[in-house]
């Protein structure tokens, strides 16, 4: 290897046009160093002699140069190297060790071709890793494994559980049935993923010969609309999917979505031959402990023990896809949006509308137009009230909540109803929780202009019946805004069915980054509403005599947005619905009843909140202790709850507490966890 010139360029700034159709002048041939390696990796004790991996289903013959992934000695423009001259692409991330076949070889990952002379003893098969596999070398596309995961790698398919039979005679896997892959999705049969085509979404280059593409890079007459991030195609570019397809998501960086039917061809859904299925779904089956390894904050210690997160309902954690779609916009889509004619704002722009696109999709809105980005749900509720409320809500007239109501969908209507004159009024629950409708209909009237109500209770976790709540309230000639921050990651929400008005939601609470939120409005309503802030994007045009504004939605997002936060957004969106949303609602389902079962029992527990319709929240008190006690017990043994008001102190006040402890669960959680928690709240009840 030479050393680089003061004069060359690294890789990361070299322009398509000018990207080298073969390999600098002194490398050696690429196809003759992958004949070689082919040959060595022939000779080593019980390998076939044509590359590839006897026992390892779907290793890729030896095409390319393997990489040592993180100690590339390429200098930056070889084509042995690969972006910013490592081999993942992004500097200082290695493979996982253990997560991928040869992640476990001495002393990191697959090697670089030219010390595998003196790594022989390490190549043989000495340990297996944790997605089952044999330690052994495995080739690696150049630049493409963070891109494509598990297709690159060669990880074969696994779900945690058994394939089901296909009735006919298949051929022997030399992968264990019980053997679990590391990541929940990678679902790909051996024929794809030796195949250049993993999904209809995903073409992977040909790598029978270096060349740009395979390096992760754009070729050199290739469109800009094939240069972005390969999962965020904007929606103009595609044809529209429906409904059913749109549930699937578009594709995670990190996962393939494949078709669930061809993988199980001749059944049907739910007859998976003795493997259960969550539901009538195409997705695979459900397995917490496959998912929970796509979570990586999940193996953190605290005080010694395995993390237990039971505070969902404050905020969720973020799958390793959600991770790794942050970090590719920072290292290739970085740039402002919607004002320049440069590459990078044009794959920022394009990522950033996708989302948008991705949120419109999971939430059942009629157009992108409909959707808005803020900071989250707080923010959401404040834009309305400070808009739409401002400029229809008068003295006299009157804005309905629930007593459920978090702080935020309280505080915002009581400075309006304070700066215009009207009335705020409540509409009350009963002993279990739940809002009566009888006394919300009594309510009514037509001084009524908007009713808002959660979806389901931070605090209680009570499910409020929404769909009748909007309709009263249309009735009455009144609008009506959803709170959904504790509903979206809980249960498929279509808001043409709800046909609220509004719905608002925060993307931290459905496994997305913090900081970025949605507001959802019908388009006939936004296009009549004033902006709330003013500055740059929200703008048409402007003279110091006038400004023309934007139409929605870039009228509400002035300035700077939070772009890279929403593609993550969009990234959370695309791994829920690869779960299921309806899968994940009925395992939290089963989960909370479980919980239910086994705490209520417990001496002096009082369980604040029992409404018949509750989602993924235990709230409670225990006798002879303050919250904060039974938080810092839990918090010993590694178990994270919220203890306090949960801003929503009218709510426990009505059931004459100030605080309780919370518990709330996600699909990532287990019944030993809950089991775990439910031993500490017992030792403690025993002492007093």
């Amino acid at each position: 290897m030479t050393t680089q010139t003061p004069t060359s360029k690294p890789m990361d700034s070299v322009l398509p046009h000018d990207v080298p159709s073969g390999p600098p002048a002194g490398l050696p041939d690429p196809a003759t160093l992958a004949s070689l390696a082919n040959a060595f990796f022939s000779a080593l004790p019980g390998n076939a002699p044509q590359g590839g991996t006897p026992g390892v289903a779907g290793t890729l013959p030896l095409t390319a140069p393997v990489l040592d992934e993180i100690s590339n000695p390429a200098p930056a423009g070889s084509p042995l190297a690969g972006p910013g001259g490592a081999g993942t692409g992004v500097p200082g991330a290695a493979l996982p060790q253990g997560h991928v076949p040869g992640g476990n070889l001495l002393p990191s990952a697959p090697t670089h071709i030219l010390s595998l002379g003196n790594r022989a003893p390490a190549l043989a098969p000495h340990a297996v890793a944790s997605n089952g596999l044999p330690d052994s070398a495995v080739t690696v596309a150049p630049a493409l494994d963070p891109r494509f995961g598990g297709a690159a790698l060669g990880v074969p398919e696994g779900h945690g559980a058994q394939r089901p039979s296909t009735g006919g005679a298949a051929p022997a896997s030399p992968v264990s049935a019980g053997s679990a892959s590391p990541y929940y999705f990678l679902g790909e049969t051996a024929q794809a993923r030796t195949s250049t085509v993993a999904s209809p979404d995903i073409v992977v280059p040909g790598w029978h010969e270096v060349s740009a593409q395979s390096l992760g890079l754009p070729g050199v007459d290739e469109p800009l609309a094939e240069q972005r991030f390969p999962y965020d195609r904007p929606a103009a570019s595609q044809a529209a999917p429906s409904r059913t397809s749109a549930e699937h998501g578009s594709g995670s960086h990190y996962f393939l979505n494949l078709n669930e039917a061809s993988r199980f061809p001749g059944q049907t859904p739910g007859a998976t031959g003795g493997v259960p299925h969550a539901g009538p779904s195409a997705h695979p089956p459900f397995d917490v402990n496959a998912i929970r390894r796509d979570f990586p904050i999940l193996q953190e210690r605290v005080n010694g023990r395995q993390l237990v997160w039971f505070d969902n309902a404050a905020t969720t954690h973020k799958p390793q896809a959600v991770i790794d779609r942050l970090a590719y916009f920072y290292a290739h889509e970085n740039s402002n949006i919607h004002r320049a004619a440069h590459a990078l704002a044009g794959r920022a722009t394009d990522a950033y509308e996708a989302a948008r696109s991705k949120v419109q999709r999971f939430i059942g809105a009629a157009s992108p137009d409909e959707i808005i980005f803020v900071r989250g749900t707080t923010e959401a509720i404040n834009l309305i009230a400070k808009t739409w409320g401002v400029q229809h809500v008068g003295e006299g007239d009157e804005i309905i909540v629930s007593h459920l109501e978090h702080h935020a969908n309280i505080v915002p209507w009581q400075q309006l109803a304070a700066q215009t004159g009207a009335k705020l009024r409540v509409i009350p629950v009963d002993d279990s929780g739940q809002v009566l409708l009888d006394e919300y209909r009594k309510l009514l009237n037509d001084r009524t202009k908007i009713v808002s109500v959660t979806q389901v209770s931070n605090a209680l976790g009570t499910v409020v019946p929404v769909k009748e709540i909007v309709e009263l309230a249309h009735r009455a000639g009144a609008k009506a805004l959803v709170d959904g921050a504790q509903s979206v990651s809980h249960m498929r929400v279509d808001v043409q069915a709800l046909d609220a008005d509004f719905f608002v939601f925060s993307g931290h609470k459905v496994f997305g980054p913090t900081g970025i939120g949605v507001v959802y409005g019908k388009r006939a309503i936004l296009e009549d509403m004033p902006p709330w802030q003013g500055g740059g994007n929200m703008i048409a045009d402007v003279t110091f005599e006038r400004t023309v504004f934007q139409p929605p939605p870039n009228r509400f997002e002035a300035g700077t947005g939070n772009i890279a936060d929403a593609v993550g957004l969009g990234a959370a969106i695309d791994y829920v619905q690869r779960v299921g949303i309806e899968n994940i609602a009925r395992y939290e389902h089963d989960l909370l009843a479980y919980a239910t079962s086994v705490l209520q029992p417990v001496p002096g527990v009082r369980l604040i909140g029992t409404a018949r319709d509750k989602a993924s929240v235990l709230s409670f008190v225990l006798k002879g202790y303050e919250t904060e006690e039974v938080g810092q017990a839990l918090n010993e043994e590694g178990i994270a709850v919220r203890s306090g008001h949960h801003c929503a102190q009218p709510i426990l006040r009505r059931f004459g507490v100030e605080a309780t402890v919370r518990p709330s669960l996600a699909f990532y959680n287990t019944c030993d966890e809950v089991d775990a928690l439910v031993s500490v709240v017992r030792r403690l009840s025993s002492r007093r």
